[in-house]
């Protein structure tokens, strides 16, 4: 029989469907599912079904019963670890924090760095598996040279290539993404055809741990995060209405600005020290550059000033850019047509044609 392999088991399509390609290619196959904390019947699971062995994993607790169905008719089995702890405390108080800081926080980013790719697949390791698999649209090549390049996925569409820049040459040489040479439209119906899920689950575009109507209900909740009203400015520093707390805005923000001008107003600016919100018009939103931080590298350069194609957020189309780096970690990001929204919190992700080959954070 063929190593073990891993599948992180999310419950959605794409994760069963990852299963379902490397049971039919004749991998022995095991699942892996993990909890946030912020599931609604969390409680319910945490009777363990037995103590891992290294303190350093978190502990096996009761699988749901939606994963567990899965598993059933997978014929593959499913364990479930308790991520709440490392979850809060390097997902949700960054998302927290970067908000108090008047930027923009990209938790699924940081989500797939340090728990998936890392907790996960350490996790998945101690089983015995020598690789993880995800139901990410993106593909990884291992190069003559013995290193590996992330590629986008197939299916224009939905390649999540962006979302797994952050990834390390070690941590690209432990994980496959099957679903990478597939097209969204061809997997719903191989799926369907082979009755793989009973029922086909919506795809959810919020943010997991958000349980609240809103941001505003989800900050309300948590301790510590004090805001207050303050004013809002347009660029000739003319006072033009109050804002109820900066963290319900983001750059190129449109609505909920409540604010009467000659025209629509968009958010330019959060300016935490003085809680005052700037705005602008919709041309005055373009901008040339950006100072990146902590950037990270697949393929490194072996010049200080690279030429890049560069996305800044997931919808983003890929701009031409020049990087320059300051030192290892920081650089300018000139592009060579104004860009819109360059958001503070968001990241900069950079490719040569197809491939990721590092990115950073907009400053």
């Amino acid at each position: 029989m063929k190593p073990l392999k891993a599948v992180a088991i999310s419950g959605g399509i794409d994760s069963v469907f990852t299963a379902y390609l490397l049971k039919k290619e004749g991998h022995n196959v095991v699942g892996v599912h993990f909890l946030t904390g912020y599931e609604k019947n969390y409680q319910s699971f945490l009777k363990s079904d037995y103590d891992n062995d290294s303190k350093d994993l978190p502990p096996v607790v009761k699988t749901p019963k939606e994963i567990v169905k899965i598993g059933e008719q997978l014929d593959i089995t499913v364990k479930t670890i308790d991520c709440s702890r490392i979850f809060k405390k390097k997902v949700v108080d960054y998302f927290i924090d970067t908000y108090k800081n008047g930027k923009t926080p990209n938790p699924c980013m940081v989500c797939n760095f340090v728990i998936k790719f890392d907790v996960l697949y350490k996790f998945a390791e101690a089983m015995g598996a020598n690789y993880l698999s995800t139901g990410h649209y993106a593909r990884v090549v291992k190069n003559r040279n013995q290193t590996y390049s992330l590629l986008k996925g197939v299916d224009k569409t939905k390649d999540q290539s962006y979302f797994l820049a952050f990834l390390t040459q070690k941590q690209l040489s432990k994980i496959s993404f099957p679903m990478g040479n597939y097209l969204k439209k061809d997997v719903i119906k191989i799926a369907g055809e082979n009755k793989i899920i009973p029922d086909f689950k919506k795809e959810s575009q919020d943010i997991c741990f958000i349980n609240q109507n809103s941001y505003k209900d989800f900050f309300e909740t948590c301790d510590g995060f004090n805001y207050k009203p303050g004013e809002i400015y347009d660029m000739d520093k003319k006072f033009v209405g109050m804002h109820n707390g900066l963290h319900n805005y983001t750059i190129g923000q449109r609505k909920g600005i409540n604010c009467p001008g000659p025209k629509a107003y968009y958010v330019l600016k959060i300016d935490v020290e003085k809680n005052i919100l700037v705005v602008g018009f919709k041309e005055d939103q373009f901008k040339k550059e950006c100072n990146l931080s902590k950037i990270s590298w697949i393929i490194p350069p072996v010049i200080s000033v690279v030429k890049v194609m560069t996305k800044i957020r997931y919808r983003h189309i890929p701009a031409e850019s020049q990087l320059i780096l300051k030192n290892n970690n920081t650089g300018l990001l000139k592009f060579m047509e104004p860009q819109k929204a360059i958001t503070p919190g968001q990241a900069a992700v950079f490719y040569k044609e197809d491939e990721v080959i590092g990115a950073g954070w907009i400053e």
